[in-house]
C-alpha cells in the first residue's frame, strides 16, 4: 500500500471496525432477527417447543418435579 492509502486507514475505522464495536445481541435475539429478517416463519414452533422442553427439563431439577408428572 502507499502511504496515503495507508494513512486514510489508519485515521477513520472501517466497517469493519465499526461493526466490531457494536454491542453484541443475545441469543434469543439474534434468532428473532433471524427469523425476521429471512422471513423463515416456520422456525417459530421450533423454537417454541425446544424452549418448553428446555424449561420442563430445568424445573424438573428442582421442587417442581411431582406437579410436571402430573401433566404427562
Amino acid at each position: 500500500m502507499s502511504e496515503i492509502e495507508n494513512s486514510t486507514a489508519n485515521s477513520s475505522p472501517n466497517q469493519f471496525q465499526e461493526m466490531a464495536d457494536e454491542q453484541q445481541l443475545s441469543l434469543a435475539s439474534e434468532l428473532w432477527m433471524f427469523i425476521i429478517e429471512n422471513k423463515a416463519w416456520w422456525m417459530v414452533p421450533i423454537v417454541v417447543v425446544l424452549a418448553l422442553i428446555g424449561i420442563l427439563i430445568a424445573l424438573s431439577a428442582t421442587g417442581a418435579t411431582p406437579f410436571i408428572y402430573t401433566i404427562f
